[in-house]
């Protein structure tokens, strides 16, 4: 087989259920040969595509496909000013794409690549949410039905929006939040859970990042007594020096990393054994190419990955 080439991207844009998703199309020199990617950045789709089709997809065009490492390099220096959310989605869609090719080329699927499975089955969870201790009891006893055992469970949506804030007269309209409603109200739910559910069923809980630092510390050791699979996202990036108070207070599992682009916000969690999770969403840090080294770096520091999206 001679030389193959990138002839051309395009950057597709779709919504199914409402939710924006990008998916780079790269296609090659063979005919017939093509890879997918993930490029998903659901709240700035065509900036991505902005940046995928303009300025990398020239960049790109008539060079191999089989230096993936290079060319990942090379897109992410190519701007000089990097380590941006855009960026690194435009490059994710553009690097899963090229392991794809290569996969194809092989006629392997890409675990089998990269050394073959690690296990015979992953663990998945689910959500269960409800506006009520007793609705969102349901939710899990259905998911339960369907032989779920890992269930993320919420009061209302994230921050508890159902926990009776009060919009100031005269506000913008938008969501309002009671962090110590939300507290109380998820700790209830939870104690409602525990009491009416087998102790195999496995519960987790996601902060999205609404509490403050202070109210975060104390909101992990109340959550301890229910032993949850883990607690994601209890601190934005900005604020994770606070794990440090976390851990030398309570043992609840931490997850985090959604919204995590660059490994020097990982980097002090791993080494420092902050966390149980690494929770990054691949395609927030540039794809397949970036995520190995990632999974390598966090095992050495038993440190488990639970990729989000």
């Amino acid at each position: 087989m001679n030389e193959i080439t990138i002839r051309d991207l395009k950057c597709i844009i779709t919504a199914p259920e409402g939710i924006n998703l990008v998916v780079i199309r790269l296609d090659t020199s063979e005919p017939g040969l093509t890879g997918y990617g993930c490029a998903t950045l659901a709240y700035r789709p065509l900036a991505v595509q902005l940046v995928a089709e303009t300025y990398l997809n020239p960049l790109l065009t008539g060079r191999s496909v089989r230096d993936i490492g290079d060319l990942w390099q090379l897109m992410y220096q190519n701007a000089y000013w990097r380590n941006d959310v855009i960026s690194a989605n435009a490059i994710s869609g553009i690097d899963m794409a090229l392991w794809d090719i290569k996969g194809k080329i092989a006629e392997m699927p890409l675990h089998d690549l990269l050394g073959g499975r690690r296990r015979p089955a992953a663990r998945v969870y689910r959500h269960a949410g409800g506006t009520d201790p007793e609705a969102v009891l349901e939710s899990v006893l259905a998911l339960r039905a369907e032989g779920v055992s890992h269930t993320r469970v919420q009061f209302g949506i994230y921050g508890g929006i159902e926990a009776g804030a009060t919009r100031p007269r005269g506000a913008s309209p938008g969501e309002y939040y009671n962090p110590a409603a939300y507290r109380r109200q998820t700790l209830a739910m939870l104690e409602h859970l525990k009491k009416h559910l087998p102790e195999d069923q496995e519960l987790l809980h996601d902060v999205h990042e609404r509490l403050s630092p202070a109210d975060a510390v104390r909101f992990a050791t109340e959550l301890q007594e229910f032993q949850l699979f883990f607690l994601e996202d209890l601190l934005p990036p900005e604020q994770s020096e606070y794990f440090q108070a976390v851990r030398s207070q309570c043992s609840v599992p931490l997850a985090c990393g959604e919204l995590f682009t660059h490994p020097l916000e990982w980097d002090g969690l791993i080494r420092r054994r902050l966390i149980d999770f690494i929770r990054v969403h691949i395609s927030m840090i540039g794809g397949i190419t970036p995520a190995l080294k990632l999974a390598a770096f966090a095992a050495a520091s038993g440190v488990r990955t639970a990729w989000h999206g």
